[in-house]
C-alpha cells in the first residue's frame, strides 16, 4: 500500500484520535468517581463491600464489550469501518450524560442502582467496538513501516481521554461540592456530538474500499473467527490480558486504592494519577517508534518481565504512603504499561484477515478485557478483603504477566498475515 501523504493522513490520524479521546473520556469517569459513586448508589454498613459492588458494576460495563465487538464488528466488516465508529461514539455518549442525571439512592432506591447498570451496560457495548475500530482504521491507512508507532498513537489518544476524565475528576475533589460530579458526566453530550461530526467527515479506509472491490465481503464475520481462527483469539487475548489488567490496576484502580487501604487524600492520589497518565501518554509514541525499529516482540516480553519482578516491590513501596512514594510507583507502572500496550495495536492488527479484521481483533480485545481487565478491581479488592494482605494486586499482575510471558516465548514470531 502506498503512504498516505501528510495533509490526507492529518485528515484521517485527527478525526480517528479526537473520537477515541472523547469515547475514553466517557467510559473512564465511572472508575475515577468509583469512590463518590459508592454512598450514593451502593450504601452499605460495610465499606469495602460497597466498594466491590462498586467495583462490580464497573466490571459489568466490560462484560458488554465482546457483544460490543460483536454487532460493531459485524457493522465495520459489512457496511464499512467509518459507519461503526461514528454509531459507537453516539451509543457511548447518550448514557454517559444519563448517569449525570441519575437520581441516587435516597431518591429512588434500588431503581438508582439498577438504572446506573443499564448506562454501564451501553457504555460498555459501545466501547466493545470504538477502541480496537480505531485501531483498524488508523492503521490501514498507513505505513507497514510505521504500524508500531501509528498504533501506539491509538493507545496515547485512549490514555489522553482517560487523562482528561482524572482531570475532571480531581477538579472535581478538589472543589468538594456534593453534585459536582456530574457536571463531567454531562459534559458528554457536547463531547459527542463533536466526537460524531468528525466521524462523519472521515473517509472510509481504503483497504476495506479495496477489499468490496475485489472480494465478495464475509457474509458471516464472527462465524469466520470462532470457527475457523479461533487459536488466533486465544493468542491475541493472552497477549492483551497483562497491558488490560496492568493499566486498570495502576490507575483507574490505584486512586481507590490508596484512598480506601492506605487512606490517603483522594486529592493527592487523583492528582499524582492525573500526572502519571499524561507521562504514560507521552511515553506510548516514543515506545512505538522503539517498537518499529528493534521489533514489538522485544518491546512486549520486556513489558511482561518488568511486571513479573517489580509489581510487589512497588506495591510495597506504596505503603509508605509518602507522596513521593506513590509517584515514583506510579511512574515506573507507566513504563511499564507503556512497554506492553504500546505494541498491541500492530501486532492485533497483523493476526487477522482484512475481511473478518474488525471482528476478530475487537473480540478478541474485548473479551481479554471483559474477563480479566474489567474485573481486576473487583478481584483485587476481593483478594485483599479476603486475605488482609495489602500487596495482593501485585501476585494477581504478576500471575498475569506470567501468563503473557509464556505466551510471547512460544509465539516469538507474532506476524501472521499481511496488514494491507
Amino acid at each position: 500500500m502506498a503512504m498516505v501523504s501528510s495533509p490526507s493522513l492529518h485528515r484521517i490520524v485527527i478525526p480517528g484520535l479526537l473520537g477515541n479521546v472523547l469515547e475514553w473520556y466517557d467510559f473512564a469517569l465511572y472508575g475515577y468517581f468509583a469512590s463518590t459513586l459508592t454512598p450514593l448508589f451502593f450504601p452499605a454498613q460495610n465499606k469495602t463491600l460497597a466498594l466491590i459492588l462498586t467495583f462490580t458494576v464497573f466490571a459489568i460495563g466490560f462484560l458488554m464489550r465482546p457483544l460490543g465487538a460483536i454487532v460493531f464488528g459485524y457493522i465495520g466488516d459489512r457496511l464499512g469501518r467509518k459507519h461503526a465508529l461514528s454509531y459507537a461514539i453516539l451509543l457511548m455518549a447518550i448514557p454517559t450524560t444519563l448517569i449525570g442525571l441519575l437520581p441516587d439512592y435516597s431518591q429512588i432506591g434500588i431503581i438508582a442502582p439498577s438504572l446506573l447498570i443499564v448506562c454501564r451496560l451501553l457504555q460498555g457495548l459501545a466501547v466493545g467496538g470504538e477502541f480496537t475500530g480505531s485501531m483498524v482504521y488508523l492503521l490501514e491507512h498507513t505505513p507497514t513501516a510505521k504500524q508500531g508507532f501509528y498504533g501506539s498513537l491509538a493507545m496515547a489518544s485512549a490514555f489522553g481521554g482517560l487523562l482528561l476524565g482524572s482531570a475532571a475528576a480531581t477538579i472535581v475533589e478538589l472543589f468538594a461540592v456534593a453534585w459536582a460530579w456530574r457536571i463531567p458526566f454531562l459534559l458528554s453530550i457536547t463531547l459527542g456530538a463533536l466526537g460524531l461530526y468528525l466521524r462523519l467527515h472521515m473517509p472510509e479506509s481504503p483497504v476495506f474500499e479495496t477489499l468490496k472491490k475485489k472480494h465478495p465481503l464475509t457474509v458471516n464475520p464472527l462465524k469466520e473467527v470462532v470457527s475457523k481462527h479461533f487459536s488466533l483469539m486465544l493468542k491475541a487475548m493472552a497477549l492483551v490480558i497483562l497491558p488490560s489488567t496492568g493499566f486498570y490496576l495502576s490507575f483507574l484502580y490505584l486512586t481507590t486504592y490508596l484512598n480506601h487501604f492506605l487512606a490517603v487524600a483522594l486529592p493527592h492520589a487523583m492528582l499524582i494519577n492525573t500526572l502519571t497518565l499524561f507521562l504514560l501518554m507521552l511515553a506510548c509514541p516514543a515506545v512505538g517508534v522503539l517498537a518499529d525499529k528493534i521489533g514489538k516482540w522485544r518491546i512486549l516480553i520486556t513489558g511482561a518481565a518488568f511486571f513479573i519482578f517489580l509489581s510487589i516491590p512497588l506495591y510495597l513501596l506504596l505503603q509508605e504512603k509518602s507522596l513521593m512514594a506513590i509517584f515514583i510507583c506510579q511512574i515506573a507502572f507507566a513504563c511499564m504499561v507503556a512497554l506492553s500496550y504500546s505494541p498491541i495495536p500492530a501486532v492485533l492488527l497483523e493476526l487477522f484477515p482484512v475481511a473478518f479484521r474488525y471482528t476478530g481483533l475487537s473480540l478478541s480485545y474485548n473479551l481479554a478485557n471483559a474477563l480479566f481487565g474489567g474485573t481486576s478491581a473487583a478481584v483485587a479488592t476481593s483478594l485483599i478483603h479476603v486475605t488482609g494482605i495489602l500487596f495482593m494486586p501485585a501476585v494477581y499482575l504478576i500471575f498475569i504477566a506470567t501468563v503473557t510471558f509464556v505466551t510471547l516465548l512460544k509465539f516469538k514470531q507474532l506476524s501472521a498475515v499481511s496488514v494491507h
